[in-house]
């Protein structure tokens, strides 16, 4: 099978449960309080390995903090040897959590912003034709990597969250597959409409497929004239907090394993809606076994 390979973020998430989100000048009491791995680098790696996928990630943290990163992924089957230890602190996130299962995060870069030109070299180094890298937004040099993996032949995959007003600069031409939701799609676009926004970026980038994810309204998705709607599965809400983390892993496992796009939107729909049903991030990320019961059980003719 192709492997993938995911250049990103690794975070130590402090979360905490809270009444409401707080507000300008407010304070107010958690509820509960836990630590947890996150970052979205970490998150999608973990789905996708989770989700089967031959998944290895690149990354950086402190060396304080590795032994314990490689005791969780171990049984995982997650590839960390591209994770490699700085003298920085390990980036943290703080999330808010409310009763409804909103969340409210403040991120905290650390390694995960420290990236330099050999890292990227060192961490593409023995991919090309026929594999798969996965970025997002937490880290530095996205651009070089772009460049760096595109003349590679490496097929890329780009989630562009949090999305800036930067990310419009980027040689966005590298990209062969936009995975984004509502909000990262009207920053590239000025657009809210999720068909103006997908109507856009396939005009745009007439070579690359858009999977556009619209929360409890579903995901869609767009590659020329072709057009793919999944529902939402209705689940009971306990915490948003990656979701679409699930969502991409699952997707991109799909595709790494031959599936049409409506199977691996479907599946990918089904393991997201068991993920926040469950709280934290990588925690929440559910098993394939499970995905797969899901899936035969809402897509059962």
């Amino acid at each position: 099978m192709n492997r993938i390979l995911v250049f990103g973020s690794i975070n130590i998430d402090h979360t905490y449960e809270v009444p409401h989100i707080v507000h300008s000048g407010e304070t107010i009491s958690s509820t509960a309080y836990r630590t947890s791995w996150g970052g979205k680098g970490l998150n999608q790696a973990i789905a996708l390995a989770k989700a089967g996928a031959n998944t290895f990630l690149a990354a950086q943290m402190a060396q304080t903090d590795l032994p314990t990163l490689s005791e969780f992924c171990e049984p995982l089957h997650l590839d960390i040897s591209r994770v490699y230890p700085v003298p920085y602190p390990t980036g943290h996130a703080m999330i808010q959590v409310d009763t409804s299962g909103q969340n409210c995060i403040v991120v905290a870069a650390g390694a995960n912003d420290r990236i330099t030109p050999e890292t990227v070299q060192n961490a593409l180094e023995g991919f090309g034709q026929g594999d798969m890298l996965l970025l997002q937004n937490e880290i530095n040099l996205i651009p070089e990597i772009l460049r760096s993996a595109k003349a590679k032949g490496i097929r890329i995959v780009l989630n562009p969250s949090p999305c800036t007003d930067e990310v419009s600069s980027w040689p966005l031409e590298c990209v062969d597959l936009f995975l984004l939701n509502e909000t990262e799609g009207q920053v590239l676009t000025g657009k809210a409409e999720p068909e103006d926004i997908l109507s856009i970026l396939v005009t745009r980038y007439p070579a690359a497929q858009i999977v556009l994810t619209l929360g409890e309204k579903g995901s869609l998705f767009a590659c020329g004239s072709k057009r793919v709607s999944m529902a939402a599965c209705q689940v009971q809400v306990v915490d948003t907090t990656g979701a679409g983390d699930t969502f991409t892993g699952y997707f991109l496992s799909g595709l790494l394993h031959g599936a049409d796009v409506e199977v691996a939107m479907g599946m990918a729909s089904c393991a997201s809606a068991i993920a926040v049903s469950q709280p934290g991030a990588a925690q929440s990320i559910p098993e394939l076994s499970k995905v797969q019961a899901f899936y035969r059980e809402r897509f059962a003719e």
